[in-house]
């Protein structure tokens, strides 16, 4: 092993009990991202998309933050669904 070379980042962030939050914030960002490509090809505005998921607009924005990762699973499918798409979760080795 090369003297010179540390650990993993994920070893890094694991021993510094940093990698769940860095992991759902890694998440939450790229289902901000897809959001906001559907809502784009869509040609929808947040208002348009808060008033299909029969929530408020400040709702829809957290949602859409890429650094907030308190969403919930039905407020996940209720954009999923307004957006004529389906959630997808699923357990990775």
């Amino acid at each position: 092993m090369n003297e010179h070379m540390g650990s993993s980042l994920d070893s890094f962030l694991g021993e510094e009990q940093l990698l769940a939050q860095s992991e759902a914030i890694a998440i939450k960002r790229v289902i901000a991202f897809r959001l906001e490509q559907e809502m784009a090809q869509q040609q929808l505005t947040k208002a348009d998309l808060a008033r299909r998921m029969g929530t408020s607009r400040s709702a829809l924005d957290r949602l859409l933050d890429p650094d907030n990762t308190s969403v919930t699973l039905l407020t996940l499918e209720k954009a999923a669904k307004a957006l004529g798409r389906h959630i997808r979760i699923e357990l990775a080795a």
